[in-house]
């Protein structure tokens, strides 16, 4: 039934000498071409009026959040909105007298609606996570994982609604359906399921935070984490490679989080000097005049050779022989020199644990670690403090007449 400009249109058709057939065909898509150009115009309208009113509000606004919105088009998708909700009440009536075709095009109508809908949350959802991303409460949360969780659902409602709407069989029927198949959709979707727990695990029990130095040695990862997402995270490493590792992993697998060290005092030194076992011996007296000239360790030699020779003298100790009575050591009073050094160096932090210890010996020599705590964490400089520390205590060893390991030149050869 025709009524109103499409009758009118429609005996037009017929006066020009058209059957009846071809005038309807033609009067159907004449009246959907000036449908649809209708609602063309309508979005650039509705599009122009949201851009300028989102410009003012940007310019009013205190927060930035509005500008991811823009950044996101979400101005742009929302304005699809008004021009379908009129092509919902103006298509039908084109199609009056083709009621197939009616019904086809209110479903894809419906259809584009839901879609439509999904990707403007999804907009929103992004552009929130990039407002929260600027603020330093949640700079380091794995937010893109909550995202992409609730857009799953979101898109597991939109597909369902469209199921609903393409084969008229109501939700409720397809979820009882569903559930027999429910095995295949764990199946399926197993690693977004582990995925999804290992986030919010790793976000409870605070984990690994975006910006954090993590080494993975099962998946070749060392460096800084990047980005949390459901399924994985990507660590930037630091030969500036990117290395991809499940979420999962971080809880079912062992990693190293450098984060405590970072957010400690200082970084550790851990390394140890190869001492000669042949270079080690007793100090005699011109051993000890002369080492009395270092500063560092004059009060200590001044006072030990003192409480030494107190002793020996006490116990009447054969000093023909130096093994007998109380004696000082070169590689004794170079430890003492070492920590005497650290103590003074100006990169060590002197609240943190300082030692300097001999750990047992090797067929290579006895090894004289250092363990302490560089107070300048960035990577750069503890080596060179690392650096600047060894260069001066191998440099030392001649004035103690010690001497490091070094393999034999036709062994090494």
């Amino acid at each position: 039934m025709k009524d109103g400009a499409s009758r009118i249109l429609y005996d037009y058709l017929l006066k020009t000498g058209m059957s009846e057939n071809v005038a309807e065909y033609l009067n159907m898509g004449i009246l959907l071409f000036l449908v649809f150009v209708l609602t063309y115009i309508l979005d650039i309208i509705v599009w122009k009026l949201l851009r300028s009113l989102s410009i003012k509000l940007a310019r009013k606004s205190k927060t930035n959040f509005d500008n991811f919105l823009v950044a996101h088009k979400v101005p742009r998708y929302v304005a699809h909105i008004l021009p379908i909700i009129l092509l919902f009440d103006l298509v039908p009536l084109a199609l009056a007298d083709f009621e197939y075709a009616a019904k086809i095009a209110e479903k894809i109508l419906q259809v584009l609606f839901v879609v439509l809908a999904i990707t403007v949350v999804k907009k929103v959802l992004r552009s929130t996570n990039g407002y929260l991303k600027t603020k330093p409460r949640f700079r380091d949360k794995p937010m893109d994982s909550y995202i992409q969780v609730f857009m799953i659902f979101m898109w597991i409602i939109g597909i369902l609604t469209i199921f609903a709407i393409v084969t008229e069989v109501s939700i409720l029927k397809f979820f009882t359906a569903l559930g027999a198949g429910s095995a295949i959709i764990l199946l399926l979707f197993k690693d977004s399921i582990l995925g999804f727990v290992a986030s919010i695990q790793v976000s409870i029990n605070d984990m690994v935070r975006i910006g954090d130095w993590i080494t993975f040695e099962k998946y070749g990862a060392d460096g800084d984490v990047v980005e949390i997402t459901l399924a994985t995270v990507k660590v930037q490493n630091f030969d500036k490679t990117i290395t991809t590792i499940p979420t999962y992993a971080l809880i079912s697998d062992s990693f190293k989080n450098w984060r405590g060290m970072q957010d400690s005092g200082g970084r550790r030194i851990k390394r140890a000097l190869i001492i000669s076992q042949k270079s080690i011996s007793f100090l005699s007296e011109d051993d000890i005049v002369a080492l009395q000239n270092i500063q560092l360790i004059a009060p200590y030699l001044n006072a030990r050779n003192k409480q030494i020779i107190e002793y020996n003298t006490q116990n009447n100790a054969n000093k023909d022989l130096a093994i007998n009575g109380r004696n000082l050591t070169n590689l004794g009073v170079f430890r003492k020199y070492i920590s005497e050094y650290l103590e003074n160096h100006s990169a060590i932090n002197k609240g943190m644990t300082l030692m300097v210890r001999q750990l047992p010996p090797s067929p290579q020599g006895i090894p004289l670690e250092i363990y302490a705590f560089s107070a300048d964490k960035r990577w750069e400089n503890y080596e060179y403090v690392m650096a600047d520390i060894f260069d001066h205590l191998f440099a030392a060893l001649p004035y103690f007449k010690l001497k490091v390991f070094e393999l034999p030149t036709t062994l090494a050869q």
